[in-house]
């Protein structure tokens, strides 16, 4: 919890980067949705005979819809800022659908770990961690050597066409090496879900870049020296979890 209550405070920075009270306000408000959560749905209920708690799934599929319409606005960026970019209330309600569907998608992760398999949940966690790991990864060498069509130079302009497609691949690289040490999982279905999450992991990026743009900040704070803060290390996270979340929910309970 105490990682999404500092990007809390992160993204309060791009509410107002000027006003200390408004930062910690965002940040308190997100901490009493995140105790209520975990108040009104206690870590053996997120599951129950295979279903994901109403308030859970609920959270998740709000999140999906935010990135669907968080796609729409870094497309159309920078004619989509003039919707928000003065609405302080708007950018906290943005913040809130960034930061609590990715809560949800980790706690909802993490539960389905059980006494025969206890593990088992922080391997799918691990399993979006590292897809989005070698997403950023591929993408960065890609884009360094290759690099020549900018992606989107309104929202980020040193990320290319070239990087996201180095990254898709590097992602069907390290797939494959799972299901070659991992050969009862299905290699179709479980590439199709990392690329999917992969461009989900790509849309977080981008969408707190375009946030970031927006507010006149380089980074969203400094509590990582030489990396930018939390919310900077999160961001592919946020998009990428309820994603996969929402995927393994269709196509694998």
């Amino acid at each position: 919890m105490a990682v999404f209550l500092i990007a809390a405070k992160e993204w309060g920075r791009i509410i107002d980067s000027r006003c200390e009270v408004t930062q910690w306000s965002f940040t308190a408000t997100l901490a009493i949705v995140l105790v209520a959560i975990n108040l009104l749905v206690p870590a053996d209920a997120v599951w129950s005979r295979g279903q994901l708690h109403p308030i859970m799934l609920a959270i998740i599929l709000i999140g999906a819809c935010w990135w669907l319409f968080s796609l729409v606005l870094v497309i159309s960026y920078p004619r989509s800022a003039k919707l928000w970019q003065g609405s302080p209330m708007l950018k906290s309600m943005f913040g809130q659908l960034t930061l609590l569907p990715c809560f949800a998608s980790l706690i909802a992760l993490k539960a389905l770990s059980s006494p025969a398999d206890p593990y088992f949940g922080g391997i799918l966690v691990f399993l979006v961690m590292l897809t989005v790991w070698a997403a950023d990864s591929g993408a960065y060498f890609a884009g360094k050597a290759l690099g020549r069509i900018k992606l989107m130079p309104n929202v980020s302009p040193a990320k290319t066409l070239e990087g996201l497609l180095g990254g898709l691949l590097t992602t069907m690289v390290v797939v494959a090496g799972v299901c070659y040490f991992s050969p009862e999982q299905e290699l179709g279905l479980l590439v199709a879900v990392t690329l999917f999450t992969a461009l989900a992991s790509a849309l977080g990026d981008l969408s707190e870049s375009m946030f970031k743009r927006a507010a006149k900040i380089k980074d969203s704070g400094t509590i990582l020296p030489g990396h930018g803060g939390v919310l900077d290390r999160i961001d592919s996270l946020t998009a990428a979890l309820p994603v996969f979340t929402l995927i393994y929910i269709a196509f694998w309970m």
